[in-house]
């Protein structure tokens, strides 16, 4: 292809049809009660988001009347499955792939949103729902892209494929989603060219993610009546103070690092609480344990944070008290109070985009030129599998066109508007590609 290329693909694909899209999006987010992924209680069926996909593509698939898309759908769970979508083109080892796009939701409490999360309503150009922004918007978005693909037929050198996924929002089960289809070598084709990881937001480049492993800080006592504190171990005043040394050695240890403003991270790694339990009791009896709980990133930090605590237990008695009764050690009871440390074994890899690769520099050019800008930006908060695929060799790069401040929160939504924009980023990627 020649110069023309660019303008002919556009020309030919056009732009996001509107009523074609929210008819598509309303289906899937009808779905969106049946694909929340928080086991063991609510278990997806992301096949039910899949058969819209399938009902959109599979019309225009080589095993209906001759279309130009290769449609499979790949199953490792009874009702989960995962679908890979080719756009053939006409050169050997020449792809370009959008990936990423789960068909699995978190959770939402009906109860607490302002309209129903399980319905799409349109309000102008805000399209609300669970999933909008992640990820059943970008399902849809994915989708209307190889459907534009299968009605023009434009004539690509590059192979355009779209991998629609299974199990993105919990990664306590595995087998189900991408890293079964890595694992069979389905998606090794993909290493030949940019992998484009369609599931972040606010429409710029997101070129780096934090790592993340949940920790559980159990703190251990003696109960015993408040009104006599003296004869206690406090183990809710042992774990509060043994958090607050335990953070002061970790931002001591780890620094920011001088990357991190190359990365455009909004934080350093952090090290937080974000629960807290003990069993049980009456106002008036200090309990015998409790536990603090939180995640750390980035995490490879284990073995620090186990040094943190056997160091605090070796010298308990001088952890910092609170009052003139409050300790950690009853001399005349031979006890001591006493600290563990415990870790998820499910850890989250963060990611640094290679920003010299092809695909980085093809998203912000495009992004650029339909934005209107390009500022690519870094997260501490975690996206699962991604970190996997670069070191299985895939260039991945990352972007998204929903909302940030509505990822996985309350009153989900996205705008027509930055989709239409999504829809014109991926013509002008394919469009650069082609010039290659």
């Amino acid at each position: 292809m020649t110069s023309s290329s660019l303008p002919l693909i556009k020309d030919l694909l056009g732009s996001l049809d509107r009523e074609s899209f929210v008819t598509l999006l309303s289906k899937i987010i009808g779905e969106a009660r049946h694909v929340q992924n928080n086991p063991p209680d609510l278990i997806p069926k992301e096949d039910r988001v899949a058969r819209h996909v399938l009902d959109a593509l599979l019309p225009l698939s080589t095993s209906n009347s001759g279309g130009p898309l290769v449609v499979s759908h790949i199953s490792y769970t009874e009702g989960r499955g995962n679908i890979i979508v080719e756009y053939p083109g006409s050169s050997p080892g020449k792809i370009i792939s959008f990936v990423g796009c789960h068909m699995d939701v978190v959770t939402a409490d009906p109860t607490e949103w302002d309209f129903d999360p399980f319905s799409l309503s349109v309000d102008g150009d805000k399209l609300r729902g669970r999933g909008t922004t992640d990820c059943l918007g970008h399902v849809a978005l994915v989708t209307e892209l190889m459907r534009k693909l299968g009605e023009a037929r434009p004539p690509l050198k590059n192979t355009v494929v779209a991998v629609f996924i299974a199990n993105e929002e919990n990664s306590s089960v595995l087998g189900v989603g991408i890293d079964a289809l890595v694992k069979d070598g389905l998606l090794d084709k993909l290493k030949q060219g940019p992998l484009f990881w369609i599931d972040t937001a606010d429409k710029q480049p997101c070129i780096g993610t934090g790592g993340m492993i949940a920790w559980r800080l159990r703190a251990t006592g003696k109960l015993f009546h408040s009104g006599l504190a003296h004869k206690a171990i406090n183990p809710l005043e042992l774990a509060m103070e043994a958090l607050k040394e335990i953070q002061s050695r970790f931002y001591q240890d780890f620094p920011p690092h001088p990357q991190e403003a190359v990365f455009a991270f909004a934080t350093p790694s952090t090290l937080k609480p974000t629960q807290w339990s003990y069993p049980g009791g009456g106002i008036n009896q200090i309990p015998g344990e409790c536990t603090i709980s939180g995640d750390v990133s980035p995490a490879d930090v284990i073995k620090k944070l186990q040094e943190y605590v056997d160091d605090i237990n070796a010298g308990i008695e001088n952890l910092g008290t609170r009052g003139p009764v409050s300790k950690y050690v009853l001399p005349d009871e031979n006890l001591s109070g006493r600290l563990t440390i415990s870790f998820d074994e499910a850890a989250m890899s963060g990611i640094a985009c290679n920003l010299n690769s092809r695909g980085f520099h093809v998203l912000c050019k495009a992004t650029e030129e339909v934005v209107g800008y390009v500022k690519p930006y870094s997260i501490t908060g975690s996206l699962p599998l991604i970190r996997e695929l670069q070191d299985e060799g895939f260039d991945v790069q990352t972007s998204g066109y929903g909302i940030m401040a509505t990822y996985h929160a309350k009153n989900e939504y996205c705008l027509f508007s930055d989709m239409c924009q999504g829809f014109q980023v991926f013509l002008s990627i394919i469009s650069q590609l082609e010039e290659d």
